[in-house]
């Protein structure tokens, strides 16, 4: 047994803020950009962990909260169907992860490498980023996510540019720990000039209770808006299998083998599934809880407890829940301006790493429509109307990669013979 995991017990505590502090930012920006409330996303984040830890025998020291690959389908799918069938639509998204698991369980970890290869799991990570570019680019300009102008575009950029400064800065020049919270930083110093050019209601924040219930939404089940939100949960297993393999070469353990992949997708499906009971966005593990404990050395799967203790404690603090709700639309913007491009480039370094050849007709093809099927905005459905069903974005370019990739003929068939 190694010493962290015999660590005192206050310091296992002050470990598990120092992890939440880390994953806070990302944490809370998904639900504010996508009109959920970040209470409910702290509750749900701790809720998550803590059932991912029981499913898997506490043995991953990971922190589960809100999934990025989520932000543009909730986005629409609140519009055309309203909160409670989108929350219905994320309990479904859960048993993907569910059913995925159980997959593995029976046909073993190569039935995910076949589903889902480099040539398909790199541009769905890019369409993520790239799809929601234009979010990030209205926000930074103080408008909504619809082109709405919220705030006056010279103040606005005022506030999103020096954000957005501060956390390359931070991501670059940081050391340690701090090197791990761009955002955050970000967020503070937007803030701070938001509050110099009195664009954030304190009035608000004052009237807020210091302790209230989180705004739980119930689910309701539409067949439509499950069917949207469904296909979706592919790109965040991509995601979860990427995060259990870093945490493992971190730690120096084989989490596919123990508890297993088909236990870990488990956890997740069942964290996904009880965020959209309470109305909260779907979970996924956090790539800079990783960082923490890779420069902590600190792999003793307690702390994440303690991590999500704190966040269900947290989402009570109504005034806390109305901080977050006034920080504006051009501190967010700015840090998202990053954050989404570090996606697509994440996407793009999975197409590197692992040496896709787009010289090869099969892979070109599929890199391609995937890429112009989740960024251009097709539709491929029974129509247009609010009663038509079709797939878009995401979840689109999900299921055509998938598709593409397991008719298409294999390289040796596909390859473009030179004369």
């Amino acid at each position: 047994m190694q010493d962290e995991f015999n660590d005192p017990f206050w310091r296992q505590m002050l470990t598990g803020a120092q992890m939440l502090f880390v994953a806070f930012g990302a944490l809370v920006l998904m639900p504010l950009i996508t009109g959920l409330d970040p209470n409910v996303a702290l509750f749900t984040a701790g809720l998550g962990t803590l059932l991912f830890q029981l499913v898997t025998g506490r043995q991953v020291p990971v922190f589960l909260a809100s999934s990025f690959a989520f932000i543009t389908p909730i986005i629409l799918a609140k519009a055309q169907f309203g909160l409670a069938a989108t929350m219905g639509g994320v309990m479904a998204a859960g048993f993907v992860y569910t059913l995925l698991g159980f997959a593995v369980k029976l046909k073993g970890t190569g039935f995910i490498d076949r589903l889902l290869p480099p040539v398909v799991i790199g541009p769905v990570i890019m369409s993520i980023g790239l799809a929601m570019a234009p979010i990030a680019a209205n926000m930074a300009m103080g408008k909504s996510a619809d082109g709405t102008e919220l705030i006056a575009y010279r103040t606005a950029m005022l506030i999103s540019m020096p954000a957005l400064l501060t956390t390359l800065a931070v991501a670059v020049f940081g050391r340690g720990l701090f090197r791990l919270v761009p955002i955050m930083a970000g967020v503070l110093v937007g803030f701070a000039l938001s509050l110099y050019f009195g664009v954030i209601d304190l009035a608000h924040i004052a009237q807020a209770p210091w302790l209230a219930l989180p705004h739980f939404t119930a689910p309701a089940f539409n067949w439509q808006a499950i069917l949207f939100l469904l296909p979706v949960a592919l790109a965040p297993a991509i995601e979860h299998i990427g995060g259990v393999i870093a945490v493992g070469s971190v730690t120096g353990r084989d989490y596919l083998k123990a508890p297993g992949l088909h236990r870990t997708l488990l956890g997740d499906g069942v964290a996904t599934t009880a965020a959209g009971l309470f109305g909260g966005p779907p979970n996924t593990t956090y790539a800079e809880v990783t960082g923490a404990v890779m420069l902590t050395k600190n792999y003793n799967p307690k702390i994440m407890t303690w991590a999500a203790v704190f966040a269900i404690v947290l989402a009570f603090v109504g005034k806390f829940g109305a901080l977050l709700q006034s920080i504006p639309v051009p501190v967010m913007g700015g840090i998202l301006c990053l954050l989404f491009g570090s996606i697509a480039a994440v996407g793009m370094n999975t197409l590197i790493r692992h040496k896709v050849d787009l010289g090869e007709a099969r892979n070109l093809v599929i890199v391609s429509v995937t890429l112009v099927f989740g960024i251009g905005g097709v539709l491929v459905g029974t129509g247009t109307g609010p009663d038509d069903f079709g797939l878009k974005g995401i979840a689109l370019c999900a299921v055509v990669a998938i598709a593409l990739n397991l008719l298409l003929p294999g390289s040796a068939g596909w390859t473009r013979q030179r004369p």
